[in-house]
């Protein structure tokens, strides 16, 4: 392939997308993976961790879309948020423009990945790592959550995939049921644990292991989708509590949304094609 195209996988080699590559902003390893941020013709700037994509500017919104504000809006007055990893800042752009949410941590191991998105994709962020209510901690997730907090009303989980014929990689050890566990304990009795789970088309293997993971610790447990085309399609996201995810507002309370509005919101609980997960 020419070097002006640029291919990765969506399902290991066995799927594969290529897009035409204008320039080759970003290139760093560092001490926890290789970063890397292209300009594309199609998609415009995209971030991939490992060879494999993790946002692009054209449908981030998408995917960060649906990731936060789905659970916020099955609670009344969200005040606490835990984001694991997220490291481009776009989970928490989404929760900022939640003006009952009074404190955010986030944690993310890869520093270079925080100050990688801020020079180049600041559009993604935009300006939420200065919102007061930010606190950023450079840690690993994993003792992170055995220690004692606060309740949280929303914990999201924005780590990369456990990808498929791939082993040892960087999240492995944050979808098991040790950390789950901890996770119930830091969340609220409104409260909802969410995490990203792949390609329900694609990939369907990687939300049934998550769900089924999610079933023997906590008590409520779903999914729902988005579509994000730079993923290849339908993206998956599964859910856990103490209580069904039943939403209660709508889409239209918050400013700025771009793709979830009341259709959109409708779609996500529909099952999907070949997917009945839903």
């Amino acid at each position: 392939m020419s070097a002006e195209f640029l291919t990765f996988p969506i399902r290991s080699d066995k799927l594969t997308m290529t897009v035409k590559v204008r320039s080759h902003l970003y290139s760093r390893k560092s001490e926890f993976q290789q970063i890397d941020i292209y300009d594309t013709e199609v998609f415009g700037r995209m971030l991939f961790l490992d060879g494999h994509v993790q946002l692009s500017e054209l449908d981030e919104c998408s995917y960060h879309e649906a990731l936060v504000h789905i659970p916020l809006l099955a609670q009344r007055a969200p005040k606490r948020a835990l984001v694991i990893g997220g490291g481009d800042g776009g989970v928490l752009r989404e929760l900022c423009k939640h003006q009952t949410i009074e404190h955010i941590d986030m944690v993310e191991i890869d520093r270079a990945v925080v100050e990688a998105a801020r020079e180049f994709l600041p559009q993604v962020s935009a300006g939420a790592f200065e919102d007061r209510r930010v606190h950023l901690h450079i840690a690993d997730a994993f003792p992170y959550v055995k220690a004692p907090h606060e309740v949280y009303d929303l914990i999201i989980i924005d780590a990369t995939d456990t990808y498929e014929d791939e082993q040892g990689e960087l999240s492995e050890m944050l979808f098991t049921d040790a950390f789950y566990a901890d996770c119930l304990r830091l969340l609220s009795d409104q409260g909802f644990v969410v995490t990203q789970a792949d390609n329900i088309l694609f990939c369907p293997y990687s939300y049934e292991e998550i769900e089924a993971n999610f079933r023997r610790t906590f008590p409520e447990v779903g999914g729902y989708w988005a579509l994000v085309p730079s993923f290849g399609g339908p993206s998956g996201y599964a859910w856990a509590g103490r209580r069904r995810l039943e939403i209660m507002r709508s889409p239209s309370e918050i400013p700025g949304l771009r793709t979830l509005n009341d259709q959109t919101l409708a779609m996500a609980f529909t099952s999907y094609g070949f997917s009945q997960n839903f």
